[in-house]
């Protein structure tokens, strides 16, 4: 029996994993609040800056600043909104309720949980995403039908980070730990071209901010909505999912490393 539950995990969840989503669902329905108010978050910073600041700004590379801004608060929004609830959230659960151990003890497997919580990270920012997107074309945002596509590359942006972020999360010891994470979350969003274009920077910084992943998801959203698709977009969505899945494989053997030994 000990060799069968050290055995290597299978990295990719099945059908199995859909029970947890289920019961993610249940809990969740009597605090759809917490859900509904991660919507609001990127609609603030999008009249504060990018209508508020926009005023004094003007036209940037030949659109307005707020439509210049807005795709990248989508991408940051999906990033932030995957993060969070990849990493603070699963660290409870893993280190506190022994929510998994629980579930482990059932037919479900590592890779079960891992997929079932990630994919739970990327409906929640789906709807946060598609909501953004709606106040985007009523104010005109949207330039191009490419636009129709920024629903799914915001999701593969969740993806990416709720992979990664969870990750890192099966290494997490204390709560502490938490604040290496607003180290790195802060520059991202503040030095991805969130704000400005990438030609601010000198060259040897833009090299730099171009090997990011949140650059890779603002570049491909702003791409989208403002119809200048090129080459670079496979490059974003090549990185990303790479990102994403190197995320999965290593949450799925840690998991299974911490809660099967």
């Amino acid at each position: 029996m000990l060799a069968l539950r050290t055995a290597p995990p299978v990295v990719l969840g099945g059908r199995r994993s859909v029970r947890l989503l289920e019961r993610n669902l249940i809990v969740y329905r009597h605090t759809w609040v917490i859900i509904f108010s991660g919507f609001f978050e990127p609609i603030f910073y999008l009249f504060s800056i990018g209508v508020g600041i926009g005023e004094l700004v003007g036209d940037l590379g030949g659109v307005s600043y707020k439509a210049f801004v807005a795709p990248a608060l989508l991408a940051s929004s999906s990033m932030n909104g995957a993060i969070y609830e990849s990493t603070m959230n699963i660290f409870h659960k893993l280190r506190y309720a022994k929510t998994y151990d629980a579930m482990l003890a059932t037919p479900l497997a590592p890779g079960d949980v891992a997929v079932g919580e990630i994919t739970w990270c990327l409906i929640r920012g789906a709807l946060y995403g598609a909501g953004f997107l709606v106040v985007m074309t009523a104010m005109g945002l949207i330039h191009s039908w490419w636009g129709l596509a920024a629903l799914p590359a915001a999701v593969l942006i969740g993806f990416a980070f709720a992979a990664t972020g969870m990750a890192g999360t099966t290494f997490v010891r204390t709560w502490a730990d938490f604040e290496l994470m607003q180290l790195l979350l802060v520059p991202l969003f503040l030095f991805s071209a969130t704000f400005y274009p990438l030609s601010t920077y000198p060259a040897g910084l833009r090299i730099v901010v171009q090997l990011t992943p949140l650059y890779q998801g603002v570049a491909m959203i702003r791409s989208l909505t403002l119809g200048t698709v090129g080459p670079g977009l496979a490059v974003n969505v090549a990185y990303l999912s790479v990102m994403g899945l190197m995320g999965l494989l290593v949450t799925s053997r840690r998991l299974a490393r911490l809660l099967l030994q």
